[in-house]
C-alpha cells in the first residue's frame, strides 16, 4: 500500500498537475523568462482551468520562442495570424496581442529595474501583512490581496494587459512571493526552506 502524502487540496490526481504542485508552485523564482512566461500563461488561463494551460505549456513555449520577451516584442501581424492558426495553444486574439504588448512592457521594466525579478519581488508581502500559516479554508477563499491589487494596478499603469488582481495573486502564489501550501501539505516546509535560502534581487541603482 502506498503511503499517503498530504498535498494542497487543488493538486488533484493528474500527474502533470501533481508534478507542478510538487516541484514548481510556491518555490521562489528569480528567472526573468520564467516570470514572464507565468504572467503570460496566467493571462491565457483566464476563463479556463490551469490544468488546461499546463497541458499546453510546451506548445506555448514553442509558439512564443520560449517566452523570450525580447523576441516576442518584435512579433507583428504575421505572427498573430500564425498563433491564431496554432491549435496547440489557446487561440484568442486579445490574449495573443496582450502577450506581444506585455513583452515590450517587460523590456521597459528590465531597463528601469535591471531585471523583471527585481521589479516583481518588490511586491512580496512582509510579515506584518500576511500570517505565517493559512488553513485550507483560508486559502480557498483568498483570491486577491492588497499586494496583488497593488501589483496589478502598477502594471496596468505601465501598459500591461490581461493582468488583474486575481491573476496577480495566482502569479504571486506560483512564483513563491507567498507560500500558500497548506499546513498539511508536505511541500510547505520545502517551500519555506527554499525561501529562506533565496535572496530577492534588488532594483538597480537609479
Amino acid at each position: 500500500m502506498n503511503e499517503y502524502i498530504g498535498r494542497c487540496f487543488w493538486s488533484g490526481n493528474d500527474e502533470i498537475y501533481t508534478n507542478y504542485h510538487d516541484t514548481e508552485w510556491g518555490y521562489p523564482v528569480d528567472d526573468d523568462v520564467r516570470l514572464f512566461e507565468k504572467v503570460c500563461l496566467e493571462g491565457f488561463q483566464s476563463g479556463l482551468s490551469w490544468l488546461t494551460i499546463l497541458k499546453k505549456r510546451e506548445n506555448f513555449r514553442k509558439a512564443f520562442d520560449g517566452f523570450n520577451y525580447h523576441k516576442v516584442a518584435q512579433y507583428g501581424p504575421d505572427d498573430v495570424d500564425r498563433l491564431l492558426g496554432d491549435a496547440g495553444i489557446v487561440r484568442h486574439r486579445g490574449k495573443i496581442e496582450a502577450t506581444i504588448n506585455n513583452a515590450a512592457r517587460a523590456i521597459e521594466l528590465e531597463k528601469e529595474f535591471g531585471t523583471l525579478a527585481a521589479y516583481f519581488w518588490q511586491f512580496e508581502p512582509d510579515a506584518t501583512e500576511r500570517p505565517d500559516e493559512m488553513s485550507e479554508a483560508e486559502v480557498r477563499k483568498l483570491a486577491q490581496t492588497d499586494k496583488s491589487k497593488e501589483l496589478a494596478k502598477d502594471l496596468k499603469k505601465r501598459g500591461w494587459k490581461f493582468f488583474g488582481p486575481t491573476t496577480a495573486y495566482a502569479f504571486m502564489q506560483a512564483m513563491g512571493l507567498v507560500n500558500d501550501h497548506t499546513d498539511d501539505c508536505f511541500c510547505r516546509e520545502k517551500a519555506l526552506a527554499a525561501r529562506a535560502n533565496f535572496t530577492p534581487p534588488k532594483p538597480k541603482s537609479a
